[in-house]
């Protein structure tokens, strides 16, 4: 299975969708950056194949944490960690989730979506 999701900030690859989890590899352009968000489900763990993915996160949004990931890099997002991930350089990542799919609460976003 591969889908090629088209978004303004670059584009997403389902590279697996089953019951049990999602994977995509994702590519963001530089200076561009997905939604500010929280998963009420969802946890997701980034691998960095490329680039340097800037992403902040925090409990609320007065309190988030800003770090640079590079080449090899993970993070794991639990649910309901508001993050945003943007792209310091051209970035490739892979995402491993939870299947949860509609489960994306946006609080910001460039896009307007």
């Amino acid at each position: 299975m591969q889908n090629i999701i088209k978004k303004p900030w670059g584009q997403e690859e389902i590279l697996e969708l089953n019951d049990k989890y999602m994977l995509k590899r994702l590519t963001m352009l530089q200076g561009c950056r997905c939604s500010l968000q929280y998963h009420n489900k969802k946890r997701e763990t980034i691998y960095v194949l490329s680039g340097e993915l800037k992403i902040i996160q925090g409990t609320n949004k007065q309190n988030l944490n800003c770090n640079i990931y590079k080449t090899g890099d993970v993070i794991t997002i639990e649910p309901k960690i508001i993050h945003r991930m943007e792209a310091a350089a051209e970035s490739v990542y892979l995402e491993a989730s939870t299947p949860d799919t509609d489960d994306t609460v946006r609080i910001e976003d460039d896009y307007n979506r």
